[in-house]
């Protein structure tokens, strides 16, 4: 299980919500806006853009606020400069890491994610020196509730690769260009969708087998998620499930 999927699967054993919904709505609204100025509003003719609004109403954002981004991007309303990069490094213990930002102060940012990573105990890579490791996938959630021989025959016959349980989870993946059309066949099949997603996600995993290195590299992951710039953090680690209840329980 890569990294992204590990801490997803931790903030959510341990209730965890966005510490500030303006914070995440900000993020949402960023995305949302590079999507309609690269690929035009309209969600139906713009995949990315459709994903997103996907993303934003998941986590509750309202239509006007979908809209207000949307337009922004088109150039209907107050626009601004976001600039895509995605930074490349080493958490404690060897973990690679990528982090995608939008943002419209390039120098402002490095600094700040430089910063992370020497306070943390992390350290920059050059470009191409970890994401070579990581290749974008499908990954949808679905409740654990699922019968399964229904759930692997609805979801290879709309196209996905493979069904897994994880915990109190089903996760299905696809590739990257068909996490859409599996979705809504899983919907339209009355299935619950949790989430659903296209991380990067590392088949090089990294072993965490105590709980103070997990603590390290979920340090670092947590203070690049709590920056306003930075939309997503990909990571290689594996904590070991002993050592992730033992991070539940102790919070």
């Amino acid at each position: 299980m890569s990294g992204h999927s590990k801490w997803a699967t931790i903030k959510h054993k341990k209730g965890a919500v966005d510490k500030a919904r303006g914070k995440l709505f900000n993020k949402l609204a960023r995305v949302l806006e590079v999507a309609a100025r690269a690929g035009g509003g309209d969600p139906d003719a713009n995949p990315t853009l459709r994903t997103a609004v996907q993303k934003a109403k998941a986590a509750q954002m309202t239509n006007d606020a979908v809209d207000r981004a949307i337009k922004r991007g088109t150039g209907e309303g107050d626009t601004g400069t976001y600039e895509a990069i995605t930074y490349e490094g080493y958490a404690p213990g060897g973990v690679a890491m990528l982090i995608e930002v939008l943002t419209d102060n390039r120098n402002r940012t490095g600094a700040e994610v430089r910063g992370v990573f020497s306070k943390l105990g992390g350290s920059m890579a050059e470009p191409g020196a970890v994401s070579w490791q990581f290749a974008r996938r499908g990954i949808i959630d679905i409740a654990g509730t699922a019968d399964e021989d229904e759930l692997m025959m609805a979801a290879i016959e709309a196209g996905a690769e493979d069904v897994s349980r994880d915990g109190d989870t089903w996760t299905v993946t696809s590739e990257p260009s068909a996490t859409y059309d599996v979705r809504q066949a899983l919907e339209d099949a009355g299935f619950t969708i949790e989430s659903a997603e296209t991380p990067l996600v590392s088949d090089n995993l990294v072993p965490i087998d105590s709980a103070e290195e997990a603590r390290k590299v979920l340090r670092i992951v947590e203070a690049f998620e709590d920056n306003d710039d930075v939309q997503d953090v990909y990571s290689n680690f594996d904590i070991a499930e002993s050592v992730m209840n033992e991070l539940v329980e102790a919070d």
